[in-house]
């Protein structure tokens, strides 16, 4: 897969000439575009490490993209057949194998196994009521600006306090969590994302006890639809699936959320343009998964003159397929929802009209609450994440004019909503880490303290 580098080009800062382009670290975070174009300059994909020691193919193009993520006779997702990884040339500990590691979801199967198990996430989400769903997402909203909304210092870290937990406190709701196991849900899936030791187990027990309640007393949620769904999926098939969920639909959401405010927020941003269209060129110009969706060869293929051994991975890079050149000139004759951030084939994101409403609704519930927010940075100097996976901001830094929000429990009698506690007395709304304090903190974590929020307690 190795292709050598010609005379002329000139790899990015710290890319030796003689190997392949890493797609992580610092230099990569700051310049990922610079990275694809010249990556661009092998052809329709390109070899890279996407971590030390793991090369992959990556496919810069938005119709070679296609062509993998729509042809599963030749690009199938079943990792068991990665070359490296059978024949021990993967790293233990690699941060690319829990990412690219093998589990029974429908992300990694094919076929008929694959049909079946992506038919009761579909189905199950076809439930979803869009009301209830704008309804959730702006509670979630209102209680966490609630939080920080009201500080006297009127300045907040719009991705801890706002865009991170949002989408666990909508998908806890969804999967109709009760407090305590929401507690868990969230600290397990936050700890995962910053690998804290002990969250898999964390997250996995919580499902665990949630699936086994929803057998004892089923509910309209999320959970119990894949439970009673005609796939008749088993106790360990519904985990997975949840999982699957929480982490293909919380992170990316939390970077579509940021960099959505941020765009509407920044200083080029057209005065009129609706919440829409910020979330549009998110996910067109920052895809929030960026470079993922490995595919392993039947065969060995050509690829624009670029021969891939059978079962050596194929990624696909979202991003710079969404900005491949040759689309771009052209991109106004596509529609509006021709990007590939939510892929496309068999194996596109199920919930991508959920997703893009939650976003949304996010971001338009935070400029309605505090009307007058403002970055305090301008968008050009704001960081992103050093991870080849996704597109996110390290940070997103805002002002505003302090204001309180009520519960709607509270609005209902106002007479009786307490004034907000002291700053030094309130917990942050960053979903804690810690597989052992969140669950055992006296008030409860943030799910707790959510649901008792909206009750106006």
């Amino acid at each position: 897969m190795q292709q050598p580098l010609g005379a002329q080009e000139i790899p990015p800062p710290g890319c030796p000439a003689h190997g392949n382009v890493p797609l992580y670290g610092p230099s990569f975070g700051a310049d990922p575009d610079g990275h694809y174009a010249y990556l661009r300059s092998f052809g329709l994909s390109a070899p890279v490490d996407i971590a030390p020691d793991v090369e992959v193919e990556l496919v810069t193009s938005y119709d070679a993209a296609l062509y993998v993520l729509q042809n599963p006779a030749s690009f199938v997702r079943d990792s068991r057949r990665w070359n490296a990884l059978n024949e021990g040339r993967v790293p233990a500990d690699s941060p690319a194998l829990p990412m690219m590691g093998y589990r029974p979801n429908a992300l990694f199967s094919d076929g008929a196994a694959h049909a079946r198990l992506r038919q009761a996430v579909t189905d199950s989400l076809a439930t979803v009521n869009e009301t209830q769903l704008i309804r959730q997402t702006q509670q979630s909203a209102d209680y966490l600006i609630s939080r920080f909304g009201a500080e006297p210092r009127g300045q907040a870290e719009l991705m801890a306090e706002y865009a991170q937990p949002l989408p666990l406190l909508v998908f806890s709701n969804l999967f109709g969590c009760p407090p305590e196991i929401g507690d868990r849900v969230i600290a397990g899936i936050s700890g995962i994302f910053e690998g804290t030791a002990g969250a898999d187990e964390l997250l996995g027990g919580a499902l665990t006890e949630l699936i086994a309640l929803k057998r004892r007393r089923p509910a309209a949620d999320l959970t119990t639809r894949l439970m009673e769904h005609s796939a008749q999926l088993s106790d360990e098939e519904v985990l997975h699936q949840l999982v699957t969920l929480l982490s293909g639909g919380t992170a990316p959401l939390t970077a579509t959320i940021a960099t959505s405010s941020a765009l509407y927020l920044g200083e080029e941003w057209q005065t009129g343009l609706p919440v829409e269209e910020a979330v549009a060129q998110t996910l067109w110009n920052y895809a929030p998964i960026a470079n993922y969706a490995a595919h392993y060869p039947t065969h060995d293929v050509e690829l624009g003159g670029r021969v891939i051994r059978a079962n050596d991975p194929v990624l696909v890079s979202f991003a710079a397929a969404n900005t491949d050149p040759k689309l771009t000139e052209h991109r106004q004759q596509f529609s509006a929802k021709a990007h590939l951030a939510f892929g496309a084939g068999p194996h596109a994101c199920p919930a991508k009209d959920p997703a893009f409403m939650i976003a949304v609704t996010a971001v338009e519930s935070l400029l309605n609450r505090l009307p007058d927010i403002e970055m305090r940075v301008p968008f050009k100097t704001l960081a992103w994440a050093p991870t080849p996976w996704s597109r996110s901001l390290v940070t997103l830094p805002v002002r505003f004019t302090p204001r309180v929000v009520l519960s709607v429990a509270d609005a209902a009698h106002p007479q009786s909503a307490q004034k907000p506690a002291p700053a030094e007395q309130r917990t942050s709304a960053r979903p804690s880490g810690s597989a052992g304090t969140s669950a055992s903190h006296q008030k409860g974590g943030l799910f707790s303290r959510f649901l008792a929020w909206t009750r106006g307690e």
